[in-house]
Order: C-alpha cells, then structure tokens, then sequence
C-alpha cells in the first residue's frame, strides 16, 4: 500500500523523522529549563561563596559611615556592659578544643560546609587564644565513628596545634559522634593538673545525635566533681543534654544562626572566665572559699641559636637554641611549658605580663558628648596626635561621642575612636596612665 507523501519514513535506528523532530523539540525546552532553573538557583561553583555585601545597609547618600559606627558601637556597648570590678579570672588555662568530625559536617548550611568552616574558624581561634592566653595550653579531640579520637596532645604551643587541624585530608567527616567518648578522653587528658589551673572543654558540635557507650550523666557528674568547665557551640539545634553540660558545669552554650553568629559565640570564649568556687564544704559544715596558694614558676635563660646542638627532654631531639631550666638545668625547646625533668613551670617574663590585663582591665573611656565638656582640654588625640572634629556628626551609633572624643576617667586624656578601640582589643594599658 502507498502510504501518501504525508508518511512517516524510519532510519535504521527505528526512529521517525517527525519522532527525531520532537525529540530535538523537547531536549531544547529541557535545556531552556535547565538554564533558566540554573539562574534561579545559581551554579553549584558559586555555592561555596557568601554574598556577604548583600548584608551591608548604605544610607540615603550611599555611604557606609553608618554601618561602620554601628559596629564601633556594638562593640564600645559590649565593653561598657563588662563588670566593672576585678574578678578573680584563672590566667593559666587548659582548654581541650573537641571537634565533631561526622558526616553531620558535611551539610552546606554554612558556606562552603560546616566542616571547612570549623576548621578556619578553629585555626583563627587557636592563633587568637595562644595570643590573649600565652601561658595556656590547648589539646584537640575529634568524634567521629562512635569514638572520640585524639588529633594533638596538650602543647603551649601554637604552631604545633595549627599543624595538627591543618592537614584536611586527617579529618575527614565520617559515622556518627560520640560526647560521651570524646568527653571521657578530655576529662582523663586533664586528670592530672594542678588546681590553680583552669579545666575546660569547647566543643564544636554540628550533630542532633550522639552515640554514648552508657550514661552520660555520669560522665556529667565526673566533670562536676573534677571542675571541669563545658561550652558548647551549637551548629544544627539545641539539645537537652547539651544545655545541661554547659549549665552544671559554668560553661556557656549557643546556637549559630550564621556564619557570623558562630565566629562571635566561639570568640566570645577566649578570655579567661571567671575562676569556680570550691562546691566542697570546709569543717564547719559551711561552704569552702576559694583560698589563695602559691605556685612556683621558673624564668629560664635563652640559648642563642650559634649555641652547641645539645638533646633537648621534650621532643628528644639535638637542638642548638632553646631554653635552660633554671631549677635542673635541662634544655627545653619553647617556653612556657612544663618541665618534662624536675616539673617546673617555666615561663618568660612577656607572656606573665600580657596574661596580667585580664585580671586589672582597662576601664571603658566616657564618650564626651557636648562641645562644653571637650573645653580646656587637648585639640589632639593623646595617643595618635590627631586633631579632633570640631563640628558634631549626625549619623553615630549609640554611645558613640559626636566629636569622636572618648576621655579616661582616671588621667583625664582624650582619645579618639580609633586608638580607643586600640587600647581596649589589642593593647590592654591606658597610654596616658602608663606615662
């Protein structure tokens, strides 16, 4: 039969021109989705980047004078709600940093994972807290696979630390986390210091399960008796038992909300808490105060570097520079540390004065507010030199000084916003009370 010139005519694969026709048609459309899908969505290379100048507020004019005061503000807030008195912090601290390593860490809730952003934050952490606390000692732990796993031993000292977080590839995401486990090994790693010592333990924890091989409040209770103190930094939701370790213990507990939120509860840990009360009782049945003891510390002498290679006791290794403990005379590579010969503490005179400020602070400067009370003193910052406004501005944060004129209550200097801030973040001391 003729089937008309309308026909349909059939290759050797089985397929009809107008079936070819439609195919092409559709594929087509199926790309068109595809791409216009892909622009809704963005590509998947662009998922590893934050548009974080989305989150910049410009004013009418389109300046960032006002978002740049807001965050002046925030923290110049936060240093006036600081207790004012001395507290009685402990300057020599033990932290044991656990790191929840399971494929919990793998989500893409935090750019790029929550796993690459631990570690980076980790690593500015580690370097941020060796600065503020340099007579400190830090280990790491991991939880992974039902078990706690030991990454670095305690060291006092930085670069050996950083090393060990720095190789990717060791810390893989795998199976499920254990606190319980990881808590355990923590707690026996600490066993042994002295009570003038702070205990703590900072876990980084992105799981809403944990594997435990019994009962965690008993672990709990150990840690309270130890007094050993627990913070928490959340990463997916808040947990009873969460909560509750940090609560029992002193510590402080938080939730990310955002890549910013957990930068700033994890930095928030860095200076040095508050020191615990005795939870024992003294003879007569009342609670016992906290007492004040001595401890012995070693200022040792530094070997120059052209000094004969002798076997240092710490890592067993010939070595030409170092350090000579002043007690047995055994050469040490850094200070400070722990004497692995005769146990003395050995310290540099450096790091026992920068580790001072976080007992005596330097007090919150008064903003000067009105052109009245800036009369008769400096036209010039008393740190940098540099004039002062003479006309007030109008877009500043609350509590900020129009003048950008902050004076110290106790040598009557004036200083100006950015050598406030100096003062008060990174160099501990009033220029104009030193001098």
């Amino acid at each position: 039969m003729n089937s008309g010139s309308d026909s349909d005519s059939f290759d050797e694969g089985g397929l009809t021109t107008r079936g070819r026709k439609s195919k092409r048609k559709s594929g087509a459309r199926a790309s068109e989705k595809g791409k216009q899908k892909a622009k809704d969505q963005g590509y998947s290379w662009e998922a590893t980047y934050a548009r974080s100048w989305d989150t910049v507020q410009e004013d009418e004019a389109g300046s960032l004078t006002g978002a740049v005061a807001e965050l002046l503000a925030r923290g110049r807030r936060r240093r006036l709600l600081a207790p004012a008195a001395a507290i009685r912090r402990s300057i020599i601290r033990h932290l044991v940093l656990l790191l929840d390593l399971s494929t919990s860490m793998t989500d893409r809730d935090m750019r790029p994972t929550r796993f690459d952003l631990t570690l980076e934050y980790a690593r500015e952490f580690v370097t941020e807290w060796f600065d503020q606390n340099p007579l400190g000692q830090i280990g790491i732990v991991g939880m992974r696979g039902g078990i706690g796993e030991r990454i670095c031993e305690m060291s006092g000292n930085p670069q050996d630390v950083l090393h060990a977080i720095s190789e990717r590839h060791k810390l893989e995401p795998v199976g499920e986390p254990s606190l319980q486990n990881a808590i355990e090994m923590a707690r026996s790693s600490m066993s042994h210091l002295p009570t003038h010592s702070s205990r703590e333990i900072l876990i980084i924890f992105g799981s809403l399960t944990t594997v435990d091989p019994g009962n965690i409040n008993e672990t709990l209770s150990s840690c309270i008796k130890d007094r050993i103190r627990i913070s928490l930094v959340a990463l997916a939701a808040e947990m009873k038992i969460c909560r509750e370790l940090c609560d029992k213990t002193g510590g402080a507990f938080g939730v990310a909300m955002n890549e910013g939120h957990f930068k700033d509860l994890l930095f928030e840990l860095i200076p040095p808490p508050a020191a615990q009360q005795n939870t024992g009782t003294g003879a007569g049945g009342g609670a016992a105060k906290m007492s004040a003891d001595l401890m012995m510390m070693g200022f040792p002498q530094r070997l120059p570097d052209t000094a004969p290679a002798a076997l240092c006791v710490c890592h067993a290794q010939m070595r030409a520079a170092g350090f000579l403990c002043p007690r047995c005379g055994a050469r040490l590579c850094d200070a400070p540390t722990d004497c692995d010969v005769c146990g003395l503490m050995i310290v540099s005179s450096p790091h026992l004065a920068r580790s001072y400020h976080h007992l005596f602070p330097v007090k919150p400067y008064s903003a000067v507010m009105s052109s009245q009370d800036a009369t008769g003193s400096s036209a010039n910052c008393h740190a940098c030199a540099l004039p002062f406004k003479t006309t007030p501005a109008t877009n500043i944060g609350e509590g900020m000084s129009p003048f950008d004129r902050y004076r110290c209550q106790d040598c009557k200097n004036d200083f100006c916003t950015e050598c406030d801030v100096f003062v008060h973040d990174v160099l501990h001391c009033c220029p104009g009370c030193e001098t």
